[in-house]
């Protein structure tokens, strides 16, 4: 008798032992949602002056209850080259996107069909803006080319055509109807089995639009300015470009309201008028339009946040997805008199980034590693427990992720090929505390980049120092052996990823 209940404790024993192992080893849900454009300043976790203005109910939830990324990079700061890499995990002269007018060849391999052939069922629903037709995904359902903010159409498999035509069209604010069917698609798949689904919102990118319900957000208030935004352009120890000044966008608005109808797009809260106003006032005006308009715009997606966090929460899936929420590249919102992104700076080349996953990450955490974007597809093959490809450029971060006393990179290597004269083409290094970017300024032959030839420049900016980057030291003598250093992390970490085109020119 004795025996037996040994036996039966015995097989217990080994039957939750199994569950747990099974438990444990049970492979998550990932849901990856990325936005346009919605720049670190506009997320309200990461300070900075809008943090108090900035609608996050939904983002904070997610960094309260998962790790934010302090110091994650794009390699290439423009919409198509930095989501091939995101998809793909190597960089532009690997993938062949280098540029807005390049496309991503269909026969890529992508994270999506890693993770297909993996077992995961897959689906991207939003924004796609590779051009060709998606791959990889089981079900998608995208905007063609950037897509309307209203009334949008998407296409499917069944409807797919090149370019803008094909789709259908829903009725409604893009953001919203994004979020709705990335829930409805989750909630038709197989509770046993992975799913993979890439949410993707067309928000924040120009021109700003937002829902009706968000249109009287920050009516009465005078939002605050960035220190830089009347920077002066060129001083002697400024920046080396021009770049995309705010008064292009003012341009653009007063453009719209007298040709609407000729014009490529329509904005929100016209009409606006600048007669009367000096320099300073008509940047200052266009500043306080322009980031209501951005706030607002991105407070619809956290709207849809927190609608699909609820949603997974009442399916009972949502401890077991790991959930991601960050944005293509950053943006310039005032910052050194700019808009748009595009530049190896600050503010337009860090992406926002929260992760949760409460069955293995810690809630409420920092990290500060230095990482790429092309660091995310591993990060997810990891924990899909798919082995990574050797052509892959990228590193899972899994690890430090739970562990402080592990290190990211060493350095982020960066190159943006859409040269132009006010934003050349260039590439650098960025360690934890300093900078060094090279602008050789030639369009090199690709697709998009003007022929006008610029003269080459340095930047280096101490970052501990000057962490918005307004004061350029590669010619201080004291800096001297930190830039040399820099100099030669950026001949190294260039040839480490294999990127021939353009040599980097000696000291």
């Amino acid at each position: 008798m004795h025996s037996k209940k040994q036996l039966l404790l015995l097989l217990i024993l080994i039957l939750t032992l199994g569950s747990c192992s099974s438990e444990e080893t049970k492979r998550p849900n990932i849901l990856f949602i990325m936005s346009d454009d919605h720049t670190s300043q506009a997320w309200g976790i990461y300070g900075g002056v809008l943090a108090s203005y900035v609608k996050n109910t939904g983002i904070k939830r997610l960094a309260s209850e998962g790790v934010t990324l302090d110091n994650m990079f794009c390699t290439n700061s423009i919409c198509v080259p930095s989501r091939a890499a995101i998809l793909t995990g190597v960089m532009s002269h690997k993938n062949g996107v280098y540029t807005l007018g390049d496309a991503l060849a269909p026969d890529t391999l992508n994270i999506a069909k890693l993770l297909s052939g993996a077992g995961y069922k897959t689906a991207i629903i939003g924004k796609w803006h590779l051009k060709e037709e998606p791959t990889g995904f089981d079900y998608y359902k995208v905007l063609p080319g950037q897509g309307r903010y209203f009334n949008p159409v998407f296409k499917t498999a069944e409807n797919w055509e090149y370019g803008w035509k094909g789709g259908k069209e829903q009725k409604g604010f893009s953001s919203d109807i994004i979020g709705d069917e990335s829930l409805e698609w989750i909630t038709q798949q197989d509770p046993d089995k992975p799913f993979f689904l890439m949410t993707h919102f067309k928000a924040t990118h120009e021109p700003f639009h937002y829902p009706a319900r968000h249109a009287k957000l920050l009516e009465e208030v005078e939002v605050p300015e960035p220190s830089s935004l009347l920077e002066p352009y060129p001083t002697k120890k400024g920046r080396t470009f021009k770049g995309q000044l705010l008064e292009n966008l003012t341009e653009r608005w007063l453009r719209y309201q007298a040709e609407p109808d000729k014009f490529w797009t329509d904005y929100p809260g016209m009409p606006f008028d600048v007669k009367g106003l000096d320099s300073v006032g008509i940047r200052k005006k266009s500043y306080q339009k322009f980031v209501k308009d951005f706030i607002r715009c991105g407070a619809a997606i956290d709207d849809n946040i927190e609608k699909i966090l609820e949603g997974l929460e009442k399916s009972g899936q949502l401890d077991n997805t790991l959930i991601i929420y960050t944005s293509d590249q950053g943006y310039f919102l005032g910052e050194h008199g700019f808009f748009d992104k595009r530049m190896m700076l600050e503010e337009s080349s860090r992406m926002p980034f929260v992760i949760r996953y409460p069955k293995e990450l810690p809630k409420n955490k920092r990290n500060n590693a230095l990482l790429m974007n092309i660091d995310i597809p591993a990060l997810l093959l990891d924990f899909a427990q798919v082995q990574l490809p050797k052509h892959i450029q990228g590193k899972s971060f899994r690890e430090l992720l739970i562990d402080d006393e592990l290190q990211g990179r060493k350095y982020t290597y960066y190159r943006y090929w859409e040269h132009s004269p006010k934003r050349p083409a260039h590439f650098g290094v960025r360690s934890k505390r300093y900078k060094l970017i090279h602008y050789y300024g030639k369009p090199l032959g690709m697709k998009s980049a003007d022929k006008q030839v610029t003269v080459p420049s340095w930047e280096f900016y101490d970052l501990e120092k000057d962490p918005e980057e307004r004061s350029n030291l590669f010619n201080d003598p004291n800096y001297k052996k930190e830039i040399t250093l820099m100099h030669a992390a950026l001949v190294k970490e260039k040839a480490y990823y294999e990127d021939h085109l353009e040599p980097v020119p000696d000291l």
